[in-house]
Protein backbone atom coordinates (compact mmCIF):
# COMPACT_ATOMS: atom_id res chain seq x y z
CA UNK A 1 0.00 0.00 0.00
CA UNK A 2 1.30 3.32 -1.21
CA UNK A 3 0.57 6.20 1.06
CA UNK A 4 -2.17 9.19 -0.54
CA UNK A 5 -0.83 11.19 -3.74
CA UNK A 6 -2.05 14.66 -3.95
CA UNK A 7 -3.06 14.17 -7.55
CA UNK A 8 -5.61 11.61 -6.53
CA UNK A 9 -7.33 13.79 -4.83
CA UNK A 10 -7.01 16.49 -6.72
CA UNK A 11 -8.35 14.71 -9.68
CA UNK A 12 -11.26 13.96 -7.44
CA UNK A 13 -12.08 16.88 -6.37
CA UNK A 14 -12.04 18.24 -9.72
CA UNK A 15 -14.23 16.22 -11.50
CA UNK A 16 -16.86 15.87 -8.87
CA UNK A 17 -16.57 20.29 -9.05
CA UNK A 18 -17.42 20.09 -12.81
CA UNK A 19 -20.19 17.45 -12.41
CA UNK A 20 -21.83 19.24 -9.38
CA UNK A 21 -21.01 22.79 -11.04
CA UNK A 22 -22.91 21.35 -14.20
CA UNK A 23 -26.16 19.70 -12.06
CA UNK A 24 -26.22 22.67 -10.18
CA UNK A 25 -26.67 24.86 -13.29
CA UNK A 26 -29.60 22.71 -14.09
CA UNK A 27 -31.27 22.11 -11.32
CA UNK A 28 -30.38 24.82 -9.02
CA UNK A 29 -34.14 26.01 -9.07
CA UNK A 30 -35.57 22.95 -8.51
CA UNK A 31 -32.80 22.34 -4.85
CA UNK A 32 -33.93 22.86 -1.65
CA UNK A 33 -31.86 25.44 0.14
CA UNK A 34 -28.47 24.46 1.48
CA UNK A 35 -28.57 23.50 5.04
CA UNK A 36 -26.01 26.56 6.59
CA UNK A 37 -24.16 23.56 8.83
CA UNK A 38 -24.77 20.93 6.68
CA UNK A 39 -20.89 20.80 5.92
CA UNK A 40 -19.91 20.07 9.37
CA UNK A 41 -20.01 16.58 9.95
CA UNK A 42 -16.96 16.64 7.85
CA UNK A 43 -15.25 18.80 10.65
CA UNK A 44 -16.47 16.45 13.59
CA UNK A 45 -14.43 13.47 11.46
CA UNK A 46 -11.68 15.84 10.67
CA UNK A 47 -11.56 16.54 14.68
CA UNK A 48 -12.08 12.68 15.53
CA UNK A 49 -9.18 11.88 13.21
CA UNK A 50 -6.69 14.50 14.13
CA UNK A 51 -7.59 13.12 17.63
CA UNK A 52 -6.71 10.18 16.75
CA UNK A 53 -3.52 10.71 14.99
CA UNK A 54 -2.44 12.64 18.12
CA UNK A 55 -3.00 9.16 20.07
CA UNK A 56 -1.56 6.95 17.32
CA UNK A 57 2.10 9.07 16.91
CA UNK A 58 2.98 9.27 20.31
CA UNK A 59 2.01 5.26 20.75
CA UNK A 60 4.44 4.63 17.68
CA UNK A 61 6.87 7.25 18.67
CA UNK A 62 7.38 5.64 22.51
CA UNK A 63 6.10 2.23 22.38
CA UNK A 64 7.32 1.16 25.36
CA UNK A 65 5.27 3.97 27.29
CA UNK A 66 1.70 3.08 27.67
CA UNK A 67 -0.42 0.16 25.81
CA UNK A 68 1.67 -1.27 22.34
CA UNK A 69 -0.10 -0.34 19.20
CA UNK A 70 -1.17 -3.22 17.53
CA UNK A 71 -0.24 -3.62 13.56
CA UNK A 72 -4.23 -3.84 12.37
CA UNK A 73 -5.02 -0.83 14.31
CA UNK A 74 -2.75 0.75 12.57
CA UNK A 75 -3.25 -0.52 9.30
CA UNK A 76 -7.42 0.08 10.36
CA UNK A 77 -6.15 3.78 10.66
CA UNK A 78 -4.69 4.66 7.22
CA UNK A 79 -7.11 2.56 5.91
CA UNK A 80 -9.83 5.51 7.53
CA UNK A 81 -7.05 8.13 6.51
CA UNK A 82 -7.07 7.25 3.04
CA UNK A 83 -10.78 7.13 2.74
CA UNK A 84 -11.67 9.94 4.51
CA UNK A 85 -8.76 12.19 2.45
CA UNK A 86 -10.44 11.06 -0.70
CA UNK A 87 -14.57 11.36 0.43
CA UNK A 88 -12.76 15.44 1.80
CA UNK A 89 -11.65 15.54 -1.58
CA UNK A 90 -14.48 14.61 -3.47
CA UNK A 91 -16.73 16.77 -0.48
CA UNK A 92 -14.50 19.89 -1.50
CA UNK A 93 -15.16 19.65 -4.91
CA UNK A 94 -19.06 18.91 -4.92
CA UNK A 95 -19.05 22.45 -1.88
CA UNK A 96 -16.87 24.34 -4.62
CA UNK A 97 -18.84 23.44 -7.43
CA UNK A 98 -21.89 25.12 -5.55
CA UNK A 99 -20.10 27.93 -4.24
CA UNK A 100 -18.85 28.15 -8.08
CA UNK A 101 -22.62 28.41 -9.17
CA UNK A 102 -24.05 30.94 -6.43
CA UNK A 103 -21.22 32.80 -5.71
CA UNK A 104 -21.27 34.87 -8.69
CA UNK A 105 -25.22 34.98 -8.67
CA UNK A 106 -25.71 36.15 -5.13
CA UNK A 107 -26.81 39.81 -6.05
CA UNK A 108 -29.71 38.46 -8.62
CA UNK A 109 -30.79 35.32 -7.09
CA UNK A 110 -31.94 35.66 -3.00
CA UNK A 111 -31.41 31.45 -3.00
CA UNK A 112 -28.33 31.91 -4.34
CA UNK A 113 -27.35 34.68 -1.52
CA UNK A 114 -28.78 32.77 1.03
CA UNK A 115 -26.75 29.52 -0.11
CA UNK A 116 -22.92 31.33 -0.14
CA UNK A 117 -22.12 30.76 3.95
CA UNK A 118 -23.66 26.65 3.42
CA UNK A 119 -21.15 26.16 0.85
CA UNK A 120 -17.92 28.25 2.40
CA UNK A 121 -18.71 26.09 5.41
CA UNK A 122 -18.74 23.21 3.52
CA UNK A 123 -15.51 24.45 1.25
CA UNK A 124 -13.53 24.96 4.91
CA UNK A 125 -14.69 21.83 6.81
CA UNK A 126 -13.92 19.94 3.45
CA UNK A 127 -10.28 21.44 3.78
CA UNK A 128 -10.05 20.64 7.34
CA UNK A 129 -10.41 16.81 6.79
CA UNK A 130 -8.42 16.27 3.79
CA UNK A 131 -5.78 17.76 6.38
CA UNK A 132 -6.89 15.94 9.08
CA UNK A 133 -6.64 12.77 7.44
CA UNK A 134 -3.33 13.17 5.63
CA UNK A 135 -1.92 14.03 9.10
CA UNK A 136 -3.59 10.78 10.37
CA UNK A 137 -1.84 8.66 7.61
CA UNK A 138 1.69 10.79 8.42
CA UNK A 139 0.78 9.86 11.78
CA UNK A 140 0.55 6.10 11.20
CA UNK A 141 4.04 6.18 9.48
CA UNK A 142 7.00 4.71 11.51
CA UNK A 143 9.63 7.42 12.84
CA UNK A 144 12.09 6.14 9.95
CA UNK A 145 9.43 6.88 7.30
CA UNK A 146 8.83 9.63 8.90
CA UNK A 147 12.25 11.05 8.87
CA UNK A 148 12.60 10.10 5.48
CA UNK A 149 15.21 8.00 6.37
CA UNK A 150 16.25 4.99 3.82
CA UNK A 151 15.34 1.22 5.07
CA UNK A 152 18.41 -0.19 6.24
CA UNK A 153 19.76 -3.39 4.54
CA UNK A 154 20.62 -6.49 6.00
CA UNK A 155 23.25 -7.39 3.66
CA UNK A 156 26.12 -6.50 5.88
CA UNK A 157 28.40 -3.74 6.77
CA UNK A 158 28.69 -1.41 3.87
CA UNK A 159 32.41 -1.00 2.85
Amino acid sequence: MHFTRARDLVVAGLVTAVLVYLLVRVLYGQLPPLPTFAGVTLLVLAIVEGALGVSLRSRIRNPGAGRPLQPLTAARSVALAKASSVLGAIMLGAWFGALAYVLPRRAEITAAADDVPSTVVGVVCSAILIAAALWLEWCCRTPRDQDNQPPEHSSGPAG
